[in-house]
């Protein structure tokens, strides 16, 4: 088991336990953390299938992808909140208002 595979199915784990966070939970802040679980499982993927055998040096594009994707991650995580504080404010509780409870 080489590193690449370990980065992959780390990066497939975070992926699929935020896909789960974000289904079962209410809540909204949940929610939001899920999401972001979910990218950087994303990234992690990314910044694995930049890594080359041998002494070569690794891919810069799927770096650069996820640099990015960080920057638009947390602006988007920012914009997030600030809705969920709006929600908040309007209905007194920071779930969405036809949302069925589970615990």
């Amino acid at each position: 088991m080489n590193m690449l595979f370990i980065y992959a199915l780390t990066g497939a784990g975070l992926f699929c336990l935020g896909l789960y966070a974000l289904i079962v939970y209410v809540h909204l802040l949940r929610k939001i953390l899920a999401i972001n679980i979910m990218g950087s499982g994303v990234f992690l993927v990314l910044v694995s299938l930049a890594l080359r055998s041998g002494n070569a040096q690794p891919d810069p594009v799927p770096h650069a992808m996820v640099i990015t994707g960080i920057v638009v991650a947390i602006s988007a995580t920012a914009l997030a909140l600030m809705l969920m504080l709006k929600v908040t404010i309007a209905t007194g509780k920071a779930e969405l208002p036809n949302s069925k409870k589970v615990e």
